[in-house]
């Protein structure tokens, strides 16, 4: 995978200990690189993080991304071969309740790595992950390209478009040589769902703690329209543009979406639907599955997609699992999880491997 460029490399993950970040860090370790994980606390209980023992697996550094001065020499000292930043303050309602740590989070912590990357002396490849939330959403059906005009109408989302405008103007004023040792990709991606995410407020983490207690799980819009996707489909694109940097710097300083196709995006009450029956096989529960709360607390989109052409035709790059499959995997993790009966590594793994063999399945000639 990935022409083996990971194998043997030093790979710095921020936000390891999150969600997305653990996920990441299982996969690079299954691909050979040496992990050197940053972040400033385990942000969740349960979390994917302790799961998967990944605090004995790789080397775990507590250091928020904020802290320039330490996190300056943390790269000093690592002189790490690829950057993945993906800390972050992710949650939208989290950003209605404390708005100035979101964007010290997402603006200043994205600066911060940037202007790491100013020392560095080697060769180095950063993928900043942002949101797909950074574009202004007009709530057109059409799905947005990299091209079209950053914006926000929440703090989330404004957090993730002026980070977005932090890395262009570092690019253009620092990274823009031809000959700089330092290559930077950034990712969008939005709606990711899998098994090992307990963060506030995620619809699939409500279902299945819902669920597993015989409870309903309340919901704010049924009707909002998300690329959902498995979080091993973007992961897997951040890695094609981290491999794809380290061999060329034909894409220095390029933005790509990662997302399902048009096809896969459904409504949240869709997904609900398709969990309830891979959870409880098709079989009617003493209980409703989802009750709808009295008021949206805030403001959220309705309908969101991204184009991805650019990610197919300049990284080979295209989204792998039906939706199907995804609710299957996602369902398929936490019911081993809840059952206590299952080596959860062994069943992450498991996943990866699967989504390994339909990636190459799919890009076969």
């Amino acid at each position: 995978m990935f022409n083996n460029i990971y194998g043997g490399k030093k790979v710095l993950v921020t936000g390891h200990t999150g969600f997305k970040g653990a996920w990441l860090c299982q996969w690079l370790l299954k691909l050979g690189a040496r992990v050197v994980g940053v972040s400033k606390d385990i942000p969740t209980n349960p979390s994917l993080f302790a799961t998967l023992d990944l605090q004995d697996r790789l080397n775990h550094v507590i250091c928020d991304v904020r802290d320039l001065d330490r996190f300056g020499k943390l790269i000093k000292e690592e002189r790490p071969d690829f950057i993945f930043h993906l800390a972050a303050q992710a949650i939208v309602s989290q950003s209605y309740e404390d708005p100035v740590e979101t964007v010290s989070t997402n603006v200043l912590g994205t600066m911060n790595v940037l202007d790491a990357l100013r020392s560095v002396r080697h060769k180095c490849v950063a993928v900043l992950i942002t949101s797909d939330k950074c574009y202004e959403n007009v709530e057109w059906i059409w799905g947005y390209k990299e091209t079209d005009q950053i914006g926000g109408k929440d703090i989330y989302s404004g957090s993730k478009g002026a980070a977005e405008l932090i890395i262009h103007s570092y690019l253009e004023s620092f990274f823009s040589s031809p000959d700089s040792l330092v290559r930077i990709g950034v990712g969008r991606a939005g709606n990711v769902i899998g098994g090992g995410d307990w963060a506030k407020d995620r619809i699939v983490v409500d279902t299945v703690l819902a669920w597993a207690s015989e409870l309903p799980v309340e919901i704010r819009s049924p009707d909002a329209t998300r690329p959902w996707q498995h979080v091993l489909e973007p992961i897997s694109g951040y890695l094609c543009l981290g491999a794809e940097l380290w061999g060329s710097a034909g894409m220095h300083g390029e933005a790509f979406n990662f997302g399902p196709s048009t096809p896969d995006t459904h409504k949240v009450i869709d997904l609900l639907n398709e969990m309830y029956q891979r959870w409880f096989g098709g079989e009617k529960q003493s209980f409703e599955p989802y009750i709808l709360t009295a008021s949206v607390p805030f403001n959220e989109a309705g309908l969101l997609k991204l184009n991805c052409d650019k990610a197919k035709h300049h990284l080979g790059w295209s989204s792998t699992l039906s939706y199907e499959q995804t609710v299957r995997l996602i369902v398929d993790w936490y019911k081993a999880y809840y059952s206590g009966a299952a080596d959860i590594r062994s069943i992450t793994n498991t996943q990866i491997e699967e989504f390994e063999k339909a990636q190459m399945l799919l890009l076969s000639p």
